[in-house]
């Protein structure tokens, strides 16, 4: 094992700005309203899973099926794009339809799009081509960590900002979401037309 600390805290401080939890924070808390309970350890748990998986058999699960980083890309900032509609727009277009369902807010959209989206699995096949597995697994792991304190005091975090910050936040990060969507999007379309045929 070949641990590295300076790729340990680069590979970290990527996937802590793509991953961008504290700036979840006003989803994660209309999220937790909507379903009523959000299971902090299911959604970091399978988060961990689903990137860590993805960083040894992403690009081969892409291409066994067609479909490449780019287009998988693109896929992804429609959701991100509509979760962030719903936050501006006050507009509700993931609805829950039974008990069950509710229970999967801890999976969809948290643990993936939100932590294990198009923009960090995206960034887990960058950062493989230049670090060590082990060295992207631990900063995978330390930002789950911070993923898990973030979901376990999104109550207390409401509490504290109340109301009205809370409606303000969640506009502004809406905002923000909404362009990191187009950003994805924009990206992924010019990566396709770039691709010899």
């Amino acid at each position: 094992m070949d641990l590295d600390f300076k790729q340990i805290l680069t590979a970290s401080m990527v996937l802590f700005a793509v991953i961008d939890i504290v700036g979840s924070i006003p989803i994660i808390i209309d999220l937790r309203r909507k379903t009523g309970h959000i299971q902090s350890g299911k959604a970091t748990i399978i988060a961990g899973v689903i990137l860590t998986v993805f960083l040894f058999v992403g690009q081969s699960m892409l291409n066994l099926i067609g479909i490449t980083v780019s287009q998988f890309a693109i896929a992804g900032s429609f959701v991100l794009f509509f979760l962030a509609l719903e936050m501006i727009l006050g507009i509700t277009f993931f609805k829950e339809e039974d008990e069950d369902a509710m229970k999967d807010a801890s999976v969809f959209p948290i643990a993936f799009p939100l932590v294990a989206g198009p923009g960090s699995l995206t960034s887990i096949l960058s950062l493989r081509a230049e670090f060590s597995s082990e060295n992207i697994i631990v900063a995978i792991f330390v930002n789950m960590i911070i993923m898990f304190i973030v979901l376990k005091a999104s109550a207390k975090i409401e509490r504290l900002l109340g109301q009205n910050g809370i409606r303000i936040l969640r506009k502004v990060f809406g905002v923000i979401l909404l362009a990191i969507a187009v950003k994805i999007f924009t990206t992924g379309i010019r990566d396709i037309f770039l691709i010899p045929s």
